[in-house]
């Protein structure tokens, strides 16, 4: 039996391998990660006021019936057809070229009747054009530019 006390040698980790690995694992990790999907959603909204915007007539306010019927600020059109709507809508924003034209029709009405009011608005000079919606609780809204 051997009980002699001998010099042992401690033994040795060697941590050079170990963070050259982790070092290959942390650039892989850095490459295959992009940031750039987050950064895009950030948006900063305007601001507005929406009593000013009450108090300004820079609104046409066009209403759409379920069944095609048609009526501009509160009047109703005898007309149903493109020519007439383009009338209607030259003199309502004759005084003003930047006037907002809102759609507001009914969810029943049909497509043709929405895209009719649009052409009459671009054949008299009306670009800005918007939708009235309803939220959930009721309350109607519009969705301005």
């Amino acid at each position: 039996m051997n009980f002699r006390l001998g010099n042992r040698d401690e033994p040795e980790i060697n941590l050079i391998p170990f963070i050259d690995i982790l070092l290959v694992v942390l650039i892989f990790l850095m490459l295959s990660t992009t940031y750039s999907k987050f950064t895009e959603l950030q948006v900063n909204l305007p601001v507005a006021d929406a009593q000013a915007q009450r108090e300004n007539p820079k609104e046409v306010i066009v209403a759409i019936s379920s069944d095609g019927r048609y009526s501009i600020n509160k009047e109703v059109l005898n007309g149903a057809g493109v020519e007439a709507l383009t009338l209607a809508l030259s003199q309502a924003g004759q005084y003003n070229r930047e006037a907002v034209v809102i759609i507001s029709a009914d969810a029943a009405a049909t497509h043709q009747s929405v895209i009719n009011v649009m052409d009459a608005a671009r054949r008299a000079g009306l670009v800005q054009i918007t939708f009235a919606t309803q939220q959930s609780g009721g309350k109607a809204a519009s969705g301005k530019p």
